[in-house]
């Protein structure tokens, strides 16, 4: 698959993307609409009401996903260009999923002011977007930047490996307990991994209810313990009482939790350890490509539930499920923020969805798309919970729109919307209608 991926990406047009008008230019006419002179009209227009520039431009349909290379993928720090082909793929999700134009964006920053120097950057683009999608950027200099330019922005500005990825580990941890029967204030969570990702979601689980004493989070070096020197500020944050100055490894962290969240590194869970949990024990090993423990070890040492973040495993905890639908909504009620009441309708919404059985075309779709697991039946049934599926599969076109229904609701419900929308059943069918000719 390497030489393929770079054929795929190198053919001509080399790249992912490229821009396509919306309006027709065919005729001298349409020139003369489209650029000078008539072009000054809309121009003039905007002159006098800014407002306007949402009715005559397509920034209300138009997010930047914007990054500096430090943070890339299982790759880390690679630079700026060698992130791009990242950002093209995610523009190109955007587009095909949910119909939002995104633009890859992706800084040379200079090592003085860096902190400032990016803000500055990404505040000038503000009157050509009506969002921003973070990505790929380094903690923890990734959480000051998104709380600060979300703050002193107009325009949400989301950081998909922090937020997006929240979203989806919260969904599948709620079909997850249902599934074994377990109370969401009754559990200990072991977190590994106190990155962008691992402290987000800590926070979107606290957002919904479990409190901070049943987080245990680990980074490299062990338990994270309020004894330990140097903590920055955010790990500090979910610090567990420590005794004496030696460090408790993950191994012994680990014992006695009902989940396991790994946002970390490859094979550092072990079967013992899987072994070693409560009863029952929820595995999601989100480390890409190779994850912390790969699911048949998982399931051999008792693991009841495991999801990874590859697409050739089941239950594939993948940000993609998220970030369209939560821009898709964002956009078509023009949100200033993007905040934590929208962030959980997001993840209920994908939890809700996983147990609507498959009809119709959005089956045939899904079926089609993994044969696999059709073969083993995990799409048989009213409830596909009854399965261990539990989360949606990113080809369910159903995903988009009820993902976008929840959260424009919860937008407008928090007061961070601009923009009503009075039917929101009928929007969550609008926005189906809108994607299907993606893929048809």
């Amino acid at each position: 698959m390497e030489e393929e991926a770079l054929k795929y990406h190198s053919s001509s047009p080399a790249g992912k993307l490229k821009i396509a008008a919306s309006k027709p230019l065919k005729t001298q006419d349409d020139l003369s609409l489209a650029y000078t002179p008539w072009v000054s009209k809309p121009c003039l227009e905007i002159k006098a009401n800014t407002e306007d520039v949402w009715k005559y431009t397509n920034r209300g349909n138009t997010v930047a996903i914007i990054s500096d290379g430090t943070a890339v993928l299982g790759l880390g720090n690679i630079g700026p260009e060698a992130g791009l082909p990242v950002m093209e793929g995610k523009s190109v999700l955007f587009k095909k999923f949910s119909d939002v134009d995104a633009y890859p964006l992706c800084l040379r920053l200079g090592k003085e002011n860096y902190l400032e120097d990016f803000m500055t950057a990404v505040k000038s683009l503000e009157p050509n977007l009506g969002g921003i999608n973070l990505e790929d950027i380094g903690a923890p200099l990734c959480f000051e930047l998104q709380t600060r330019l979300d703050k002193e922005m107009s325009i949400p500005v989301f950081h998909d490996d922090q937020d997006g990825t929240a979203v989806i580990m919260l969904a599948a941890l709620i079909n997850s307990l249902k599934v074994v029967g377990k109370e969401l204030r009754k559990i200990k969570i072991l977190i590994n991994g106190a990155g962008a990702a691992g402290i987000s979601i800590a926070r979107l689980l606290i957002h919904y209810g479990i409190s901070k004493e049943q987080i245990f989070m680990c980074d490299s070096k062990g338990l994270i313990t309020k004894n330990r020197d140097n903590l920055n500020k955010y790990k500090e944050e979910f610090a567990q009482q420590g005794e004496g100055s030696e460090t408790t490894t993950l191994e012994e962290a680990i014992k006695g939790s009902d989940v396991f969240i790994g946002v970390s590194a490859p094979d550092v869970l072990s079967a013992n350890m899987v072994k070693s949990m409560a009863s029952d024990p929820i595995i999601f090993a989100a480390a890409n490509p190779v994850p912390e423990i790969m699911p048949d070890k998982a399931k051999e040492a008792g693991a009841a539930i495991v999801a990874t973040g590859r697409t050739d495993f089941p239950n594939q905890v993948n940000n993609v499920l998220g970030f369209p639908g939560i821009f898709r909504a964002t956009l078509d009620t023009r949100c200033h923020t993007i905040n934590k009441e929208m962030k959980i309708a997001a993840a209920e919404a994908l939890a809700q969805l996983t147990t609507e059985p498959l009809e119709g075309q959005i089956k045939d779709i899904v079926e089609n798309a993994y044969p696999e697991d059709t073969q083993a039946g995990i799409f048989k049934g009213e409830n596909p919970l009854k399965n261990s599926y539990i989360i949606p599969k990113i080809f369910d076109l159903r995903v988009v729109p009820r993902v976008a229904k929840m959260v424009a609701k919860a937008a407008m419900e928090s007061g961070a919307s601009t923009i009503n929308i009075d039917d929101i059943d009928a929007y969550e069918n609008e926005v189906f209608k809108r994607i299907l000719p993606n893929w048809q």
